[in-house]
């Protein structure tokens, strides 16, 4: 589980391609000073398991699925991402429920200043859009944001100088693709729904009734 806090930014050092899978070698600092094997690490938003490590690097294996579901099978040695250790029992939740299991992928689409803010527009298919409301929480690259503005096939999210500058928003164009997370409290809510929506539930007028709700 994770906040969607960023807690630095790594440097991809080497990558080890299979048939359907990779390997990465990622330089980082700060995530590095309590790690252990098999600890969870988001990389731009997807939960790895660490494999291997020294005193500035980790190790982690990228799996077929998670190639196909993120933008990790993009990535180029010396690039940046995000990192953030898995939330500690007794930190501060900062951020949102993130779980690090992505969702989809979106499109940037539009980047502008004002003022002191930097508007970010990002493209998504329906699929990930039914779950986006406006003042709602989206992870972007494993970053928790707030989203500001919906539109029909696009959200937009507002930031402030040192969100960019302290995770690879700052690199962003338009044209990027980034891995989206909706909150998991919309999914868990649609499919706790769909037995009731499907005719399937054993709530019937007959039954309130019958135990004094009419």
């Amino acid at each position: 589980m994770f906040t969607g806090i960023v807690e630095e930014k790594g440097k991809i050092k080497t990558i080890s391609k299979g048939a359907n899978s990779a390997v990465l070698t990622i330089e980082a600092k700060t995530i590095l000073q309590d790690v252990k094997l098999g600890d969870s690490i988001a990389v731009n938003g997807v939960c790895l398991t660490v494999t291997s490590f020294t005193s500035n690097q980790f190790t982690a294996d990228v799996m077929h699925e998670t190639l196909n579901r993120s933008s990790l099978g993009q990535l180029r040695i010396g690039g940046i991402v995000n990192l953030e250790r898995a939330m500690s029992a007794n930190g501060r939740f900062g951020g949102h429920i993130v779980a690090g299991h992505i969702d989809g992928i979106g499109r940037i689409t539009d980047i502008k200043r004002d003022d002191n803010a930097i508007w970010y527009t990002v493209e998504c298919g329906p699929d990930i859009m039914r779950y986006i409301i406006e003042k709602g929480s989206i992870a972007i690259d494993g970053i928790s944001l707030t989203v500001a503005d919906v539109g029909k096939n696009y959200f937009k999210v507002s930031i402030i100088p040192h969100t960019a500058s302290e995770t690879t928003l700052s690199l962003r164009r338009a044209g990027d693709i980034v891995n989206l997370e909706n909150d998991c409290i919309g999914k868990y809510v649609e499919k706790l729904l769909q037995p009731y929506q499907k005719g399937e539930s054993k709530i019937t007028n007959e039954f309130l009734a019958m135990h004094g709700f009419y």
